[in-house]
């Protein structure tokens, strides 16, 4: 008779097995959880593609600002439509 196992055990490994994918679940999740709020935040996680960041020349207000710095449009329609995309784009400036 082996002294060291319990009586209840007879040689297998017992209930207390379910318990490991548990604990790998538990991990996962907590890594996963981690890496969310922290390395991943504001990119869209490990799958997102990088976009390009968009070029300051093509953005509306720039394109608005060369069409009165060149004397296409004249200040009052400046305005008018900066105001336009202040409210469409909240802020483009």
């Amino acid at each position: 008779m082996n002294l060291l196992a319990a009586p209840w055990h007879e040689g297998g490994p017992g209930p207390w097995i379910l318990l490991f994918p548990l604990v790998w679940t538990a991990g996962v999740i907590g890594v996963v959880t981690v890496l969310r709020r922290t390395v991943w935040r504001g990119r869209g996680g490990p799958w997102a593609r990088p976009f390009p960041p968009r070029s300051d020349e093509q953005s509306p207000v720039a394109v608005l600002g060369r069409r009165f710095a060149g004397g296409e449009i004249d200040e009052d329609e400046y305005w008018r439509r900066l105001s336009v995309l202040d409210e469409r784009f909240g802020g483009a400036r």
